[in-house]
This record gives C-alpha cells, sequence and structure tokens, in this order.
C-alpha cells in the first residue's frame, strides 16, 4: 500500500454531528455535519481555499489572512477557517478583491523572508511557496531580503542543539501552528511566541535551545510548520522523498501508524500517519526519530555459530547455521528427552513470526516448552480479566478516552512509557476531566502544564491489592454500587460474597492506611470520584448526576507494570476488574480496564499462542477439540499437557533436564529478574539459539546466533494494547538476506516440520482459519480499512472496538475476592529501601534500539532516584555513585536526589545492560503466573567508589565484542550470505 506524499489537508478538524448543514460554496451545493468551518466544506466540495495558519490537526486560529472569502449578504471578509457554516450560506472563494487581499498579505510575508527556494531543503514540500503561486505573487515593493533597508529576521541565528531537526527562525513566518501543535496535540506547552509586533518570534524558552527546553521531541511541531523554519535533519541531508510506505511502529503498545517517506530502500524520515486508529497523526521521540538502529553498524548481518561459548564466533552462510541448530536440537532431544528443549518468541516480531515459533516448539519440537516475554510484564493481565470478564486483553479503544469523566492512572507513567496516548490522557483533562494516580512516585501526570490530578495515592510498593480493596469497601459501603448493572451482567453468587468481603472493617481505608502509606481520606476521595464523578461524591450526588445525565460518569481504568510485575499482580487485575464491574464501567465508551502494554506485539505473542498452556487464541492446549484443529492442520500429534514457563526453564536447566532454547528476539539475560540466576541456567545448557538484531547479552551465552529483521524489513501484522490488528509493510531489504519468518521456516523444514509458505500473508490466513477471534481478519481487508480490533469474525466482520458491551464474554461477569497477602520481599535492617523500576520517555525496554540513536543525548545511564532524606542519612549528594545491594547480588549507579520518589523508595530504569538493574532484582514472583515482583525489591544504598563485580564483567564481555566487531565488519561484504 502506497500513500501519497502529500495528503488532503482540510484546514481545520472535522466535527461529528447528527445535524447536518446544506450551504452553496461557489455554485456547488454541498452538505457537512454542524459545526463544519467554511475552509473544510469548501474542501469537501473539491475548492481549496488558500492558508498558512490553517491545518486540520489543530484548532482554527484565523491568523494568517489568507483564507478570507465573502459570505452573500455579510459585510466584510471573514477568515473561512473561523467562521462555521450556516444552512443556505452563500460562499465565494474567488474574486478580484479577494485575490488582491492575498497577494498583499503574501507580499507582506515574502518581504522579511529568505528568496532561497532552490536550495531550501523544503521546496517541494513548502506551503509558503505554494501560496505564493497561488495567489499570483510575481514581485515584491517591500525591501526583500534587506535589500532597501528596514528590519528584518533573516540574520537571525539557526538551533541546532536537536538531534533530530533544525530550527532556523529567518524562515519563520509567526503562523503558531508549532505552538499550536505542542498545546493542542502533545501537551507539553514547551513552545511559546515571544516579543510582539515585529519581534515575534517562536521560542522554547526564555533565551534557551530547544535541547535545554521542556520540548519532548515528539515532533508535532515539525509535522506543522509549513516552511523550514523546523525541518527534519535527515530531510536536510538528504533530501525530498520521492514514496512512502505505510506501516506500524515497533516501540511501545501504542502501535502508532507511520508513513516511511522513503528515497528507493533508504528511509528519510517518518511521518505519524493522520488516518492511523491508534495515533491520528501523533508521533513520540522512539517512533518519529529512533529509527536509525535498523542501519546501524553494530547490526550482525551474517549467521555464526561456536561450539562452546568460550570459544570465538564462527561465520558462516545459512544453511550450515540452520543444520547445525537443527542438529544440535535432535542431539539434545535424542540424549535427554523430547522435553529437554524449547523456544521463547518475541513481543518485538509480527503476529505471523510468533506464530511460526509457537507452531515450531508444538509441531518441531513436540512439547509445549513455549513462552513469551509477556511471562514477565502482562501475564497476570491475561490471567486476571480472563477470570472475571472472560477475555485475556482490554475492553476499549484508546480514543475512547475523550469519553471519559474520570480516569484513573494505576502502576503506569504514560508520558514516559505511552506517550502518545497520554497526550489523547491529557488532552481530555484539559477538556475536565478529572485524574486519579496511583503510584509510589510522583509521576508527571500528578502535576503539569494544565494537568493535574484531583487525588495522587502514593501508595507504598508491593500494596497494590490492599489500595483496590480500600477503594472497593467505600462503593459498597456508601451505595455506590451500579446495583441494576451488576444484577443484569453479573454473576449473583460472585458478587453477594466479594461484597460480604470488602466490606468488612478491615478492609476499610482507615485500616489498610497502616499497610498502604495512604491517608484514608484520600481513599475515600478517590473512590467517591472513580463511583460518581466527585471526590466529595455521595449516593445523593450519583444519583443527582444520573438525574441530569441520564446515565453514571464514565470512569475509565488504566493500568500497566505497576499493577503487574508483583506477588499479587494477578490478584490487583481481578481487583480492578471487580471496581469497573461493581460501578458499571465496562461495555461503552470512556470505560474500562485498559492494560498499557509495555512492547509493540506483547499482545499479538500472548495471541498467537505463545504461551505453554495455551494455543492461538487461548485456548487450552487440554480441550482435545482445539488440538484436533490444530493436529490436522499441521499433520502432528499435540501434547495435551502445558510445557514450562520461562522461569520452570531456567531451574530445569540448572536441574540438568532441560538443555536447548531457541530464543527469537528476546535479551532474557538483560530484561528478565535475577540475572545471575538466569546466567546460570544459560550456562547450564548446551545449544542456545539467539535471533536479534545485535549481539545482544543473551547472545554471551549463545552457540548459534541467527541475524534478525527489523520492523522496516519486514511483512506482516503487529496487534497492540486495543486489540488493534494493523500492517507492518517492509520498506527495505532484510540486511541478513532473510526475514526472521524465512528463518524459522529454514529451522522448522530442517527439524522435520513441513512449513511451507509463500509470505506472511499465508501463515495470517492460516492463522484466521484456526482461531475463531481472527477468522474474520485478512490482509486485504487490512489494507482496506486500515485496522481491525479482534474480534474480528462472522458476528463482527469489520472489529470489535469495544469489549463485553451487552454482556460478558464469559456470560456473567465473575467478582473475585482479593485478599492482600504482603509480599516475602520485606524491609530489614539490612535492607531498609525499596527499588521499584520503570522506563524513561527516550529509551525503550533493554535498550537495544533506543541506545544505538540520538536518543543517548536525552538519557544516556539508568540512574538511581533517592528522597533527600534518604541520602542525607548515607552522606549520597547528587551525582554520587552508589552500590545498591539487594538478596540477589549487588550494582552500582549514580545518584539523583528527587522528592518524586517517597522517603524509603528508590528508583531506577533498566535501559542500559551495564547499570545491571536485574542484576538486584530477585525471582519473586506472581503466585498465578510466574510474572517477576520487579517492583518490590528490598535494598541498601551507600557510597562507593568502583563498579561491581558485575559491572567489571560486563566490561570484559564489551571489550570482547567491541573486538569481534571491528574484526568482522572489513570482511562482511564478502562474507555475506546472498538471499535464497
Amino acid at each position: 500500500m502506497s500513500p501519497s506524499l502529500h495528503e488532503t489537508d482540510h484546514g481545520t478538524p472535522r466535527r461529528d454531528s447528527e445535524v447536518e448543514v446544506t450551504l452553496e460554496i461557489d455554485g456547488q451545493p454541498v452538505t457537512v455535519p454542524q459545526g463544519t468551518s467554511v475552509m473544510r466544506a469548501a474542501v469537501e466540495a473539491g475548492v481549496h481555499v488558500p492558508k498558512l495558519c490553517a491545518t486540520d490537526s489543530l484548532e482554527p486560529f484565523g491568523s494568517c489572512r489568507l483564507c478570507l472569502v465573502e459570505v452573500e449578504g455579510r459585510r466584510g471578509y471573514p477568515a473561512s477557517c473561523t467562521t462555521p457554516v450556516e444552512p443556505g450560506m452563500k460562499v465565494r472563494t474567488q474574486s478580484p478583491k479577494l485575490q488582491d487581499l492575498r497577494k498583499g498579505v503574501m507580499e507582506l510575508y515574502i518581504s522579511d523572508h529568505p528568496l532561497d527556494c532552490l536550495t531550501c531543503s523544503a521546496n517541494g514540500r513548502c506551503e509558503l511557496q505554494d501560496m505564493a503561486g497561488v495567489t499570483g505573487l510575481r514581485e515584491v515593493r517591500y525591501g526583500v531580503g534587506g535589500q532597501h533597508g528596514g528590519a528584518h529576521h533573516l540574520d537571525s541565528p539557526k538551533d541546532e542543539s536537536n538531534p533530530y531537526f533544525s530550527y532556523d527562525p529567518s524562515k519563520c513566518i509567526v503562523c503558531n501552528r508549532c505552538v499550536r501543535a505542542c498545546e493542542e496535540t502533545q501537551g507539553t506547552f514547551a513552545l511559546t511566541i515571544s516579543g510582539r509586533g515585529f519581534e515575534s518570534r517562536v521560542s522554547p524558552g526564555q533565551d534557551q535551545a530547544f535541547m535545554d527546553s521542556e520540548c519532548v521531541s515528539c515532533g508535532a511541531c515539525v509535522e506543522a510548520c509549513p516552511t523550514a523554519t523546523l525541518q527534519e535533519k535527515s530531510v536536510i541531508r538528504l533530501g525530498q522523498p520521492e514514496h512512502a510506505v505505510l506501516t506500524t511502529c515497533a516501540y511501545c503498545g501504542v502501535g502508532c501508524g507511520f508513513k516511511a517517506e522513503m528515497k528507493g530502500s533508504e528511509v528519510v524520515r517518518m511521518v505519524p500517519w493522520k488516518d492511523g486508529a491508534a495515533n491520528e497523526g501523533h508521533a513520540c521521540i522512539k517512533g518519529r526519530f529512533a529509527w536509525g538502529y535498523a542501519t546501524h553498524a553494530d547490526r550482525i548481518t551474517t549467521p555464526m555459530i561456536r561450539r562452546r561459548i568460550t570459544d570465538p564466533w564462527q561465520v558462516v552462510g545459512w544453511d550450515e547455521a540452520i543444520a547445525y541448530a537443527a542438529g544440535e536440537f535432535r542431539r539434545l532431544q535424542a540424549a535427554h528427552g523430547r522435553d529437554a528443549v524449547g523456544g521463547i518468541t518475541s513481543s518485538r516480531c509480527t503476529n505471523e513470526e510468533t506464530y511460526l515459533v509457537q507452531k515450531l516448539v508444538r509441531a518441531g519440537f513436540g512439547n509445549n516448552n513455549v513462552d513469551t516475554c509477556a511471562r514477565v510484564c502482562h501475564s497476570p493481565t491475561g490471567y486476571g480479566l480472563k477470570q472475571t470478564l472472560g477475555e485475556s486483553a482490554g475492553t476499549q479503544t484508546f480514543r475512547s478516552v475523550a469519553q471519559a469523566d474520570v480516569v484513573v492512572v494505576m502502576g503506569a507513567n504514560p508520558t514516559d512509557g505511552h506517550p502518545v496516548f497520554a497526550s489523547r490522557l491529557k488532552r481530555r483533562l484539559r477538556e475536565g476531566a478529572q485524574l486519579v494516580v496511583i503510584d509510589p512516585r510522583r509521576i508527571d501526570l500528578v502535576k503539569s502544564p494544565h494537568v493535574q490530578a484531583a487525588e495522587h495515592l502514593a501508595l507504598r510498593p508491593g500494596t497494590n491489592v490492599a489500595m483496590v480493596t480500600a477503594l472497593a469497601h467505600v462503593v459498597v459501603t456508601e451505595g455506590l454500587v451500579d446495583e441494576a448493572y451488576v444484577a443484569q451482567r453479573c454473576d449473583d453468587k460472585s458478587f453477594r460474597e466479594w461484597r460480604a468481603f470488602v466490606a468488612r472493617p478491615e478492609n476499610a481505608p482507615e485500616a489498610t492506611e497502616a499497610v498502604t502509606g495512604v491517608p484514608a481520606a484520600a481513599v475515600r476521595a478517590a473512590a467517591r470520584l472513580y463511583a460518581t464523578g466527585r471526590s466529595d461524591g455521595t449516593a445523593a450526588t450519583l444519583a443527582d448526576f444520573v438525574a441530569r445525565h441520564g446515565r453514571r460518569p464514565n470512569a475509565a481504568i488504566y493500568y500497566g507494570l505497576g499493577v503487574t510485575e508483583h506477588s499479587q499482580g494477578s490478584t490487583t487485575v481481578m481487583g480492578i476488574a471487580n471496581l469497573a464491574m461493581a460501578t458499571g464501567n465496562v461495555g461503552r465508551e470512556g470505560v474500562g480496564v485498559n492494560p498499557l502494554r509495555g512492547q509493540n506485539n506483547v499482545q499479538g505473542s500472548c495471541d498467537m499462542g505463545s504461551f505453554p498452556h495455551e494455543l492461538p487464541g487461548y485456548r487450552h492446549v487440554s480441550d482435545a477439540t482445539t488440538r484436533a484443529l490444530f493436529e490436522e492442520a499441521w499433520q502432528v500429534t499435540l501434547q495435551p499437557e502445558p510445557g514450562l514457563r520461562i522461569p520452570n526453564m531456567f531451574d530445569a536447566a540448572l536441574a540438568g533436564r532441560f538443555k536447548g532454547l531457541y530464543c527469537q528476539g528476546e535479551d532474557i539475560v538483560q530484561s528478565d529478574p535475577n540475572t545471575q540466576h538466569v546466567a546460570a541456567a544459560l550456562m547450564a545448557m548446551e545449544c542456545i539459539v539467539v535471533q536479534d538484531l545485535f549481539l545482544n547479552e543473551t547472545a554471551r551465552y549463545a552457540h548459534v546466533f541467527l541475524p534478525g529483521s527489523s520492523f522496516l524489513e519486514k511483512d506482516g501484522t503487529f496487534t497492540n494494547a486495543e486489540r488493534r490488528i494493523s500492517r507492518v509493510r517492509k520498506v527495505m531489504p532484510p540486511k541478513a538476506g532473510l526475514a526472521d519468518w524465512e528463518v524459522t521456516v529454514k529451522l522448522a523444514n530442517a527439524l522435520g516440520c513441513p512449513m511451507d509458505y509463500a509470505s506472511p500473508r499465508a501463515v495470517m490466513d492460516e492463522i484466521a482459519r484456526l482461531t475463531p477471534s481472527f477468522h474474520g481478519v485478512s490482509y486485504d481487508k487490512l489494507d482496506r480499512l486500515g485496522s481491525l480490533q479482534w474480534p474480528c469474525n462472522e458476528a463482527a466482520p469489520e472489529g470489535t472496538p469495544t469489549m463485553h458491551v451487552d454482556h460478558f464474554v464469559r456470560g456473567k461477569g465473575r467478582f473475585i475476592i482479593t485478599q492482600y497477602i504482603a509480599t516475602d520481599e520485606k524491609v530489614t535492617r539490612r535492607f531498609p529501601l525499596i527499588l521499584t523500576t520503570g522506563r524513561t520517555l527516550s529509551q525503550y525496554n533493554v535498550g537495544a534500539q533506543t541506545r544505538r540513536t540520538e536518543n543517548l543525548r536525552w538519557h544516556a545511564e539508568d540512574r538511581l532516584e533517592i528522597h533527600p532524606h534518604d541520602a542525607e542519612e548515607r552522606g549520597i549528594r547528587d551525582g554520587d555513585w552508589v552500590g545498591v545491594a539487594s538478596r540477589a547480588g549487588e550494582t552500582v549507579l549514580r545518584a539523583t536526589l528527587t522528592d518524586r520518589v517517597q522517603p524509603g523508595v528508590v528508583y531506577t530504569t533498566f535501559h542500559f545492560p551495564e547499570s545491571g538493574a536485574n542484576v538486584i532484582t530477585t525471582d519473586n514472583s506472581d503466585w498465578a503466573t510466574n510474572c517477576p515482583e520487579y517492583k518490590v525489591t528490598a535494598v541498601q544504598v551507600m557510597p562507593v567508589m568502583q563498579p561491581s563485580e558485575w559491572q567489571q564483567d560486563y566490561g570484559r564481555f564489551r571489550a570482547v565484542q567491541d573486538a569481534l566487531l571491528a574484526q568482522r565488519r572489513p570482511r562482511e561484504r564478502d562474507e555475506a550470505v546472498p538471499a535464497k
């Protein structure tokens, strides 16, 4: 699918209204929704009114005065962008007078603008240039380029501080589009217009460069700029693109649609797709700019093997590497049994690639020893939502938040982890929605420009269940349950048992305050706000709201890894679902239970059957009917018993029972907890096959390295956190000659498991045929509709935006008792602080991609955030090196003193392997799913003078890797194996 490089700009946003208005523009009748601007109506009629300050991603502003029109019966010349349509209105967009007015306006713009069009980086895509042509401007009577004296801005210095875009104020026409994009689209309010009159100019802050300002480099200002004032440096360097390909971002679970704008097979820039349903033309720094890793010199593009992990790597061809890996897996199974090997699928790979890996394990290895990174992030979501609502996924679209009256964000940091969704959320909060933040740390949403949480429940790490149950106690005991909804939609027996449980005095906010550390009054205010729309709400308040609006307040819960990565992660998810059902907040727009998934295809990896107990579509391997379906399709006999989870694989390896692993696109050494335990397990194995872009930390223990392909080299689909299936399209050939799906097919065939697919399209056809929730999915339909949300089948041929509308998937919603059980990980005199972890905006997950981009300019190392009180007690100053020790291990980080964390809590990110963040996390895990308890680790922090043993070992490893890469790079051209 090749979209146009120049999409139609309607000038002002679309308006939704059931009332339609008919008017006449240049003699043509046009009918549009009420509230539509004259400018947009004109475009609908095929008439393009000249404009500069107007664009359809921003509210009308009316400053440029180019879009003037004449309206019959009205004096003057109104701006078409700010004039709404009226019934019977007759508009004229062209006349001699309008031509003179527009030409005069353009003459003033050009008089203070460089006349370097031929050498300008925006040449061919400059709206100012276009409008000069449209208005017929042929001469300028004023001091063009300062030729005839007078003040001008042509010598204004450029700001080149941002690594991704340039700011040239000499070309600024002060249209305000960048400022408005920063406010309306992004919600950061980093830009302003400084000065007045002729001295007006865009500024990122008082005497500040872009890199020193509050700018988050989302690119909204660059996309909005109509000239070369704000321009991508890649465009300045490479020139304008000549074609575009639609694809989907490979970073977080928002799943933004992008146009990869290309020159041949080289990416010039990534532009957020206006029709992308998940992002609607917005992006963040990672998706917009951090794609250079795909062509980074560290990419490994030839297969390698070695007999022992102490041996040097040997570069080999694809056939030899595949044959060696298959031979080793067969040898290990012959010697140690069928269950001695397994595989790990990737949440960064496509649905089709993930499906093939789990098929290889089940049909090729003959066991169910397959797992995925969702094990260590959102497996409690799958379990908890399945038990309560009947489906292992979120309930809404991201767009749904625009209908919310109250939003609860729990254990998530959207501005850093899911920034495009955060921009949607902030927009809704500026419109008047109320916010509750439940998080140990003061995230940006607690207070930022034009956004302030009504309540911040800064609970102690590990006490989520007590908090959720206390909120439910208030709802139940204060008469705020939606009794009619519960009676109609939910299981009565489980509800009565749950109601009695949460109503107990020990679950009251006053009783749990000693556990959570949150004042009871704040908990009660938050519960009332969620249930009634007001923090002082009562049953009477709620009844008044219902009487006035004909409905209860719409309240939505969004949560992240701060909920799931706990020993009671599954219990908290069930508690959230209980709360939503009790208040009737499931099954319509503006409500719901919404997990914010971390990686681009973590939802898809679960959908495709990556768990050891489930086949694609979340059907248990013990179900004979389901197994028979796949057995007939794959021509094999499948095992009815669940296989090993990732932590079980490690334990079995240390016990000598698990010997081989195929690991595609996951760096388990860096991402999984208790690094030294993981490393010991991998060292106990005899054949580890790593398939990835780079020699990652897991590759230290690998015997076979198979080069992977980036998202720019793939065809297939990703599924985002809202169950949205979107196409990923190849924009360049795989650097290693094979795409990931082709590698898996070759390995399967070498194992004697026949796979004969002509393309990823054929794989999706098989997925759709065998998976009920995907029965209606096809590439043709995705191309036609842009994306689909599963379930997509005979009952919902164009997908399901909102789940559980009339009834829950499981039938009656099931309430589950959520008894708080304190984690085994407790503070002691030896380890008196609690460490919790998270992400930052500019880096992603284990950093393998973003560390190989200019994003390092924003976050070049993981740091330990510590409260000034705790730092003072230990003699720690800001920037000091500190040792962080736990029961599992120790590492060294630089300290940042901040009151964003509460006393007794420290925080760090985990984007850099040398930080060793997971060296100190323990192997405590969720009771139901084995999801690690990353968010609660008892530690001690003290000043140090040298790195930890882990970091010294890592430094030696990096030196060996760098030497290997330096030796291989000159030979790579000769040794590269051509595509087959």
